[in-house]
């Protein structure tokens, strides 16, 4: 006794608009502006160990290896972009940038 499969119907494929294509000489980032991304600052810490880390607490103060007026890497997606410096304004901690890569 064979018990065959019922024939699934069959629809037509969607069809979509033409992709618009990015114009040429044109910069690839500029076609997505909207494109999220991650901005990070690095700064050092040297001889920091797992011991260390286990001790913070709140109100812990981690000494970085980085001068008070030292720049600072800045970097998109992990990608170093530029350097930066930190400036306060009002209430909050920013940073300016200083050089590009």
């Amino acid at each position: 006794m064979s018990t065959a499969m019922p024939n699934p119907e069959v629809k037509p494929a969607e069809t979509y608009p033409p992709a618009t294509p990015i114009p040429s000489g044109g910069d690839l980032l500029d076609t997505m502006p909207w494109l999220p991304c991650t901005l990070s600052l690095d700064l050092p810490v040297v001889q920091f160990t797992i011991g260390d880390l286990l001790k913070l607490t709140k109100g812990s103060i981690v000494e970085t290896a980085c001068h008070h007026t030292s720049d600072v890497p800045l970097r998109v997606n992990q990608l170093l972009i530029g350097w930066t410096e930190f400036e306060v304004i009002g209430d909050c901690l920013a940073v300016r940038i200083t050089d590009q890569v």
